[in-house]
């Protein structure tokens, strides 16, 4: 993957002859067309571009100039299975060499085309550039597509979320429900397209536009392409004056449509999208586990439902949604025992799913969930542990007569599950919220499960430990484990013997835990929400206000600035770590996500490197109306962040469960997946 940058670039100006002597003769082999297509004004040089996956930088495939109201028609060579295609476009009057920087030249589109093969017709315009910049943000520097697989391959086709190659108009996905007009990504979407058109004419509002957009402490972005890679990679900078230029924009002849109103200043430029499969059926999404093809499994709380006055009993699907947002073929898969999946999902070295049962169930539902098992499916989503089976009718706790059931992996006495990792050695580790225990499956083998219960994380006295919740593991083989009840965390080594207990440093309430590269570990502190175990779900306080992030270095110590409050967090949930150790965290309340510099600060913004330094806006943080409650965060191969919309702002308990997961395009540092111990970049 490029290192992302957005300096002043030196000058190429080298002719597409000698560009096309550097194309390999083999490529020249490859199958040849003609792709003809639209862009928005006549004399502008095209070129059509290859990228390959893991090679440094693309291969040119064929170049033409557009003609009469903007049409061309452009002959190609070479043009192999595999890679991914793109067209870049500059204004008239540059030298021809349009798929490289040229001093001055700062008219520049762009569209992708994918990994199929070159279609007949495609539309260049500032939409599919706003798309491209995007969705592809993590692998374009300068200009140039790089990258390795199979982030490169799904950014690509990520942008056609948002536009229609061919047309250059809205995709079906960003311009109807449960995107549309029912958030503000379509009209963010517009105003960033009305931006790039101040630069059809090079004009001091064009010049203005490129100073806005230049990336921090690296001056002037050089063209427009670049412009919106860099609004993409750093969305809270300088957003009021991006705004006051898209509006000056919108007020053109050229803009687009619906764009931001006046008073609808961002918190940032952020493009998010909400997914929630045809037909609808998750309800109380929880958490996620990315696969090695950047597929995204998704744990749910509860049997779907729109009524939220009509109980909603334990979920029994297992959601798969493809890279961009669709149900995979054969999703959702239903059987395995699987009983309303709360925080516990993970994908193991063998690349089977597990999930752990924590039985969410609305209030009054009469079918009472099991909560004292796992369920473990192939990558085809075929289960291999036993299906739900009716255990027969009894009174639950309020004496009322309820269908009761078993299922699942049934071992080592798993108690009302939440997080549920693997490690390294492709042991399973199951979070107990329920019996204050922790549950090892050695090498994935439901037989050998072992029970640590409570007392034998208390040999300390006054230490305790209630409530476990979430859970880590590192590249060594050891799990973290976080102590909701007792604002605590436990090491366990990969044989099962406790290595460190933490206190202190802020730690209260914490919900997820994730490592770092380096082996630090990163604690999410709701200070308001009690983890719901055994049926019941308690709060502390307002739930306006309180949340932090507890840092525990990898040699056992806490930094003394612990805990860290910025970025905008609130009552904070689940807790991710990027490809350049940077901090991502949903938030309970606030409709937000936040991102915090983590142990790298190298790799952070200028101006916000130190550890736990604020880099989304300290106050909203990276707000979107689209969010509700959110618990889950995770970042896939092409550095998209993913959030669940796990309960809804007013949560009637009889059915509080949120419908959709959310995608912040190309926002993140990809990470390789699935996620086994500490990140790595791909």
């Amino acid at each position: 993957m490029l290192a992302r940058r957005a300096g002043t670039v030196a000058a190429l100006t080298v002719t597409l002859a000698l560009i096309a002597v550097l194309v390999p003769s083999s490529a020249l082999a490859a199958k040849r067309g003609t792709l003809s297509g639209q862009v928005p004004m006549r004399g502008m040089n095209l070129v059509l571009l290859a990228a390959k996956p893991g090679a440094k930088g693309p291969e040119l495939l064929g170049s033409t100039r557009s003609g009469r109201g903007g049409a061309f028609s452009l002959r190609y060579r070479g043009a192999t299975a595999g890679a991914v295609k793109y067209v870049v476009a500059t204004r008239p009057g540059g030298a021809a060499e349009a798929g490289f920087p040229v001093p001055g030249n700062t008219y520049r589109l762009a569209a992708a085309l994918g990994v199929k093969p070159v279609p007949r017709r495609v539309t260049v315009n500032e939409r599919t550039t706003v798309a491209i910049g995007f969705a592809m943000a993590q692998f374009i520097d300068a200009g140039r597509v790089a990258g390795p697989d199979p982030g490169l391959r799904n950014a690509a086709a990520m942008t056609r979320d948002l536009v229609r190659a061919s047309s250059g108009k809205l995709s079906p996905v960003v311009s109807r429900f449960p995107n549309g007009n029912s958030t503000s990504t379509l009209r963010t979407f517009d105003s960033l397209a009305n931006l790039l058109t101040l630069c059809r004419r090079q004009s001091q509002r064009c010049a203005n536009l490129l100073k806005q957009a230049g990336a921090p402490g690296r001056g002037a972005a050089p063209d427009t392409l670049q412009a919106t890679v860099n609004i993409a990679t750093n969305p809270w900078h300088n957003v009021s004056g991006l705004f006051k230029l898209s509006r000056l924009a919108a007020a053109r002849r050229s803009r687009y449509a619906p764009a931001l109103r006046r008073g609808e200043l961002p918190d940032a430029w952020t493009l998010a999208l909400r997914f929630e499969g045809s037909p609808r059926g998750m309800d109380g999404p929880g958490n996620f586990a990315i696969d090695a093809q950047g597929g995204i499994w998704v744990g749910n709380n509860y049997e779907y439902s729109r009524k939220s006055r009509q109980p909603a009993c334990f979920g029994r699907k297992l959601f798969r949604f493809t890279p961009t947002g669709k149900y995979f073929p054969g999703s959702p898969y239903k059987s395995g025992g699987t009983s309303g999946v709360g925080f516990g999902i993970t994908i193991d070295k063998r690349h089977h799913i597990w999930l752990g049962n924590f039985g969410f169930e609305g209030a009054g539902c009469r079918k009472a969930a099991p909560h004292n098992s796992v369920s473990e499916y192939l990558p085809n989503g075929k289960a291999l542990s036993p299906d739900l089976a009716r255990a027969g009718i009894k009174r639950n706790n309020k004496g009322k007569l309820v269908e009761t059931y078993t299922g699942g992996w049934e071992v080592g006495d798993i108690f009302w599950p939440q997080a549920t990792v693997a490690d390294v050695h492709n042991n399973i580790w199951v979070a107990n919220c329920g019996n204050n225990s922790v549950t090892e499956i050695p090498n994935g083998k439901p037989g050998q499960a072992v029970n640590y219960p409570e007392n034998y994380f208390s040999l300390l006295g006054g230490f305790g430990f209630r409530r476990p919740f979430g859970a880590a593991t590192d590249d060594a083989g050891n799990v973290y484990v976080g102590g909701n009840g007792s604002a605590n965390v436990v090491k366990i080594g990969p044989e099962g013997r406790v290595l460190a207990r933490f206190q202190g440093g802020g730690l209260h309430r914490p919900m997820g835990l994730a490592t770092d590269s380096g082996g630090n570990v990163w604690v999410s502190n709701s200070t308001w929400v009690v983890a719901p175990c055994v049926g019941q779900f308690h709060r502390e306080g307002r739930p306006g206000k309180g949340g932090s992030v507890t840092l525990i270095n990898a040699n056992g110590q806490m930094p003394k600035q612990n805990p860290y409050r910025s970025g905008g967090i609130k009552n904070p949930w689940g807790i991710a770590v990027d490809g350049e150790d940077k901090v991502w965290v949903a938030n309970f309340s606030g409709r937000r996500l936040s991102e915090l510099c983590g142990t790298r600060p190298q790799s952070c913004p200028v101006g916000k490197r130190s550890t736990g330094a604020s880099i989304s806006p300290p106050e909203t943080g990276y707000g979107f109306d689209g969010l509700v409650r959110s618990t889950g965060v995770a970042i896939d191969p092409s550095g998209n962040v993913w959030l669940t919309n796990n309960w809804k702002n007013v949560p009637i308990q009889t059915n509080p469960g949120g419908y959709q997961i959310v995608a912040f395009l190309g926002l993140a540092a990809p990470v390789k997946t699935p996620l086994i111990g500490q990140p790595e970049q791909p």
